[in-house]
This record gives C-alpha cells, structure tokens and sequence, in this order.
C-alpha cells in the first residue's frame, strides 16, 4: 500500500484543486547577459522588476541579507503562463551549480533561430530538440516546432533520488495527477491540470546535490488551502522551511506563503492565490525598471575599487 494511502479521499473529493505552476526561481550572478537570454534568445518579456533593500522572510533570494532584485521574465502574464522569477543578489558573482536542476523544455522555433542569430551556444541533441544554457549553466532544452499561442513553456524537469518515493509525495501529498510514469528511463511527468507547465522528475540513482545555484519551484492556490497544507506536512513528518508568513513588496500586495522542501529537499512554495494575482499584474515599466537598475548597478566598481571580487556562493 501507498505510504500516503489515508490522504487519497482528500485528492478525490477535489481539496487540491485550484493549483497552478507560477513560476522556477533561479540565483542569477550576471544580470545583464541573464536578461539578454531571456529577452533576446528565449523571446520572453520583462513582466515586473522589483528591488529590496534587505533579503527575503522566506528566502526567496536564498541564504542572503543584502540588497537584491527579483526579475519575473515569461511568455505572457503570470495567471496563465510559467515564467522564470531571476533573483540578483547584488554582492554575489556566481552559485556552484548541483545535480538538481535537469533542466526547463521550451517548444519555440523562434527561440532556435534567436539563438542561432546571436551566435548564442546551442547543440542539437536529438532531432529538433536543442540544447542550450542560460548564463550560470541552468539548462534549457528547445524544441524546434511553431511557438504556441498559449505557454511554450512545456515542462520543468527535477532530479530525484528514489522516483517512487518523490511520486507519492508529489502525487498524494500536493495532490499533481500523474501524466507519464516510464519506470525503465526512471521518470514520471506530473502536473495541476493539462493546459499547465508540468514537472518532471528524473530518476539520476544518487543523492540530489543542490549546490548553492538551488532554486525553488512555485505553485499557487486559494489562501484558504494554506494551513491545510501546513498541518498536513507537520501530520506526515514532512519538511517545511517556512511556516505560513506575509511577504510585502514595496507599493504592491502582500502575500501568503508556505515553504516546504520534498523529500530531496526542493524547495517547493505554495501562495495564496487570491493576493498573487494583485501582485503578479505586469507592469508597463517593467522593462525600464530593469534595464535602470542594470545601467545604475555599480557593485562590480565597487568591488574592483576595493581589490575585491564578487563573493562565489
């Protein structure tokens, strides 16, 4: 029997509908040349830039205190596209990447030809699927076929140490449907609903190791869902980062949320959907906001003046 086997009635009668994917987090060292992947090779637009004075309740900026930016980039708006949230700390070059992230599938011919245009390094690696990488080694994978109109973000795909293990986790306990189950290549796609970004884990045989480059990945749901999914976590012995907090974005709405980590420990958050959908509107300025804060950042100066170099997490 199924380790999460009580929880089942709950999935059935429908206590985890109303989730979505919003969005994968990535510690991004080199601003500039980030955003000129995301912009120019992948084709997504600047949906909102926000800069903060000290780090994050919840983390969000990982294990940081100084002053960072968040950039949320994606094919179109954040209640029916998966975008990229891309945190800068600004005394922080670069992460050490881990075995964690495998990478985020795009199917865009566009993004293929961007690429190709720009000289941007890409490799086929099998037929009409490419592989290329965003400035800090975070993987993507294009596929070479007519962009969609509705997400051409496809699916983010994990690395886990036991996939029956981290099935039932992220089945029974967050309730995702399972797509694909594929027990000989060791992977299984799983996802909210069928017009979503759906998440993929792969099987890779040993411990995940999350170096310092982790991410997290993020899924909205009605507020009210909130403290259920906290006390269902404490009840099942689960890991939770961060208990229920407010986040405040200066000018812009507070919301709720709860961190957990799955059992290889990514870093999962759940937000109150209700005060998200105030926050995540696009923002006109978006594009200035950012392409500002690029021209007036002085910490690589800074550094350099000082004999230093940026800190390697």
């Amino acid at each position: 029997t199924n380790k999460y086997c009580l929880l089942r009635p709950s999935v059935a009668t429908g206590v985890m509908s109303g989730r979505r994917a919003l969005h994968f987090v990535f510690k991004i060292g080199d601003r500039a040349r980030t955003v000129m992947f995301y912009r120019d090779v992948l084709g997504m637009k600047i949906l909102r830039h926000e800069e903060f004075e000290e780090g994050c309740k919840a983390s969000c900026n990982g294990p940081y205190d100084g002053k960072w930016s968040k950039t949320m980039v994606g094919y179109g708006p954040e209640d029916n596209h998966f975008v990229a949230e891309l945190t800068y700390n600004y005394g922080v070059g670069e992460y050490r990447l881990g075995t964690d992230f495998l990478g985020i599938t795009v199917q865009s011919s566009n993004a293929v030809s961007n690429a190709k245009r720009l000289h941007w390094p890409i490799k086929e690696v099998s037929a009409g699927i490419f592989q290329t990488e965003a400035p800090g080694g975070y993987r993507f994978y294009l596929l070479e076929e007519e962009q969609l109109e509705t997400d051409p973000v496809q699916k983010v795909t994990l690395a886990v140490s036991d996939l029956e293990r981290s099935v039932s986790y992220w089945s029974e306990l967050l309730g995702m449907k399972v797509y694909e189950k594929d027990e000989a290549k060791k992977r299984a796609v799983l996802g909210y609903s069928d017009n979503q970004c759906r998440l993929e884990l792969q099987d890779i045989g040993e411990p995940v190791d999350h170096g310092t480059a982790f991410g997290r990945i993020a899924f909205s749901c009605p507020r009210e869902q909130l403290p259920a999914i906290e006390s269902l976590m404490k009840k099942e012995k689960q890991k939770i980062l961060t208990p229920l907090v407010s986040l405040d974005t200066p000018g812009k709405a507070t919301v709720e949320v709860v961190i957990l980590a799955d059992p290889d420990g990514h870093e999962i958050c759940f937000v109150g959907d209700e005060a998200f959908q105030e926050l995540s509107k696009m923002d006109p300025l978006g594009n200035k906001l950012l392409d500002d804060a690029i021209a007036s950042d002085k910490s690589e100066e800074w550094f350099a003046k000082h004999n230093m170099q940026k800190a390697s997490a």
